[in-house]
């Protein structure tokens, strides 16, 4: 290919029955697509930083021993990451059952009644902006083309890129779970018994830190407000689970 056609995008549309090939300047790249998996990770791996972190924290001003300490936060690692995984897909395939329901429905609509269907999202574009004939002539072409589909996107807001995805919601979560947990978890092992507290507070707060920043610029949004936000809500919670071990001297 020559260098001058690098980035550059082609595609392809119909005009008095002749194809017509544009010419983009540069390629267009988008986030959204990764707003499934993304929400999943980064919930897991924050709620498994605070989580195993808290839970750490709280056993040790409990005055237990580095032994409990480790047990309590390996279980807290496991329980926690199935939990995660099981939650996810159980929330997940409920959002996805409801989709699938809408979209039998609409699809029942359009092959009794897609004289209303047509008005309906005629009606649709309208309300964004189009007059009533060229949105008559835009319903009418997308109808022709793929019905279901632009009833689903346009009508219900479901689209292939938002949809909902069970397994990989699951997946993202319970594995950055896991991730998140084993970094309070390890520093907990490898820090003197005496020091477990402050020190595994202030990395976990580095750890939450650099997620909520990571997960912002995947994202593509400002990623102090975020990592100011996700450290905020994860020191109250290790400072609430410290002050209930401290308070009852037991295991929580």
């Amino acid at each position: 290919m020559p260098p001058f056609f690098v980035g550059i995008e082609f595609f392809k549309y119909y005009h008095n029955d002749q194809s017509v090939t544009m010419r983009l300047p540069h390629p267009e790249y988008h986030r959204t697509d990764r707003i499934g998996w993304l929400r999943a990770a980064v919930l897991g791996a924050n709620d498994g930083i605070v989580s195993t972190a808290s839970l750490v924290v709280g056993v040790a001003a409990a005055n237990t021993d580095s032994s409990n300490i480790l047990v309590a936060g390996v279980a807290g690692l496991v329980a926690g990451a199935m939990s995660m995984a099981a939650g996810e897909y159980v929330s997940v395939s409920s959002q996805a059952d409801t989709e699938k329901a809408d979209i039998e429905r609409e699809r029942k609509e359009l092959a009794t009644d897609p004289v209303h269907e047509h008005a309906e999202l005629s009606a649709i574009y309208q309300k964004r902006g189009l007059d009533a004939n060229l949105a008559n002539q835009v319903a009418e072409q997308l109808m022709k083309h793929d019905a279901l589909g632009a009833h689903a996107r346009d009508e219900l807001g479901i689209s292939e890129t938002l949809s909902a995805r069970p397994v990989q919601a699951a997946f993202a979560s319970a594995g950055t779970f896991a991730v998140g947990a084993a970094m309070p978890l390890l520093t907990a092992v490898i820090t003197p018994e005496q020091a477990t507290i402050p020190v595994v507070v202030i990395t976990s707060i580095i750890f939450l830190g650099l997620l909520g920043g990571f997960g912002a610029y995947a994202g593509g949004a400002p990623w102090l407000k975020a990592a100011v936000r996700v450290t905020f809500w994860g020191a109250l919670a290790m400072a609430l689970t410290a002050a209930v071990g401290a308070l009852f001297g037991a295991a929580v």
